[in-house]
């Protein structure tokens, strides 16, 4: 089954491996964070000071083209032909790494990744919503003037309960001018009313998560006639507690009612998934069958920040494999 991811933050595929080497280079005891070969938390607080510490080791470029070629190489190997990752010019800066020469890496490590394997990837660059208005529009102008061909698009993260998100709308205008696609997270602990904010504000073409909107059957319809795609990642909302079981997550829901929907991992090693075992769950749980799994992967394919040319050529090997 081929497949392709296009909601992965860089940091938080971090396999704890690679973690603790590069701990081990600077001197950084995280024990009690890693145990088992596995990061340890108990709740979103938890996780999220995990993820921060974690993250903390990734100190020079080239510890972000390492991390970048491991990511994408282990995509491969689950049989991703496209993929794409966040990342955060702002935790870059707090390690005293510039954006150029962040974004460097990160082409560098995905090109080695793709002279072995195959694998096209591209880098969404994310302001933190939590950060403030002022900070996301600096990350885009960042953007805007240090245009890269592996940077195809503009995404926010962060707490979605920060701020209001009409704040954000100069930021999203200043990369959707420049040519970049958009997607921003909301619909994930935020309810429904996150998801249309966005919609309204931020001239999206994808959410990351979304899977809120559920609660609103308006919303819901909106969301099928615009053609917005979702970036579910259902192991994800389990592991953090947005629901407390698949039979009550409403992807299969949401695919019923005709709303695109893309699987994804998100994080994967600190939510024990990887995006092979996301397609098993939506297999396994949601009744996916083959032709929905590669509807889902080609819906990720055209819903990608690609040029057309790469766009038109992964989809003729899905073609050729669905035949």
């Amino acid at each position: 089954m081929l497949k392709a991811e296009i909601h992965c933050h860089i940091e938080g595929a971090a396999q704890p491996r690679l973690v603790q080497r590069l701990a081990r280079k600077y001197a950084v005891d995280l024990n009690d964070i890693i145990r088992d070969g596995r990061y340890i938390w108990s709740d979103f607080t938890t996780f999220l000071s995990c993820y921060d510490r974690a993250s903390s080791v990734f100190r020079e470029p080239e510890d972000y083209r390492l991390l970048t070629y491991d990511v994408f190489s282990r995509m491969a190997d689950d049989g991703v032909i496209y993929g794409e990752v966040f990342s955060s010019p702002d935790h870059a800066a707090q390690m005293g790494i510039s954006y150029t020469d962040l974004v460097e890496a990160m082409a560098a490590g995905i090109e080695d990744a793709r002279q072995e394997t195959g694998i096209e990837g591209r880098n969404i660059v994310t302001c933190v919503r939590h950060l403030g208005p002022e900070a996301a529009e600096g990350v885009a102008d960042l953007v805007v003037s240090n245009p890269h061909p592996s940077v195809t698009g503009f995404g926010m993260g962060g707490d979605e309960r920060a701020f209001d998100v009409e704040d954000f709308g100069s930021a999203f205008a200043i990369a959707s001018d420049a040519g970049l696609g958009l997607t921003a997270h909301a619909g994930e602990f935020a309810g429904p009313d996150s998801v249309r904010n966005a919609l309204d504000h931020l001239g999206i073409s994808r959410v990351g998560h979304g899977v809120r909107a559920a609660e609103d059957p308006l919303l819901v319809e909106r969301i099928v006639e615009e053609g917005i795609v979702l970036e579910t990642c259902a192991g994800s909302n389990i592991a953090l507690g947005v629901y407390p079981d698949f039979a009550r997550h409403p992807l299969r829901n949401l695919y019923d009612a005709g709303v695109v929907v893309t699987l994804n991992s998100d994080d994967p090693p600190f939510f024990n998934t990887s995006i092979a075992r996301e397609y098993e769950i939506a297999a396994k749980h949601f009744a996916f069958d083959d032709a929905a799994l590669l509807q889902a992967t080609q819906a990720a394919v055209e819903a990608a920040f690609v040029d057309e040319k790469t766009r038109t050529r992964l989809l003729k090997r899905l073609e050729k494999a669905e035949g």
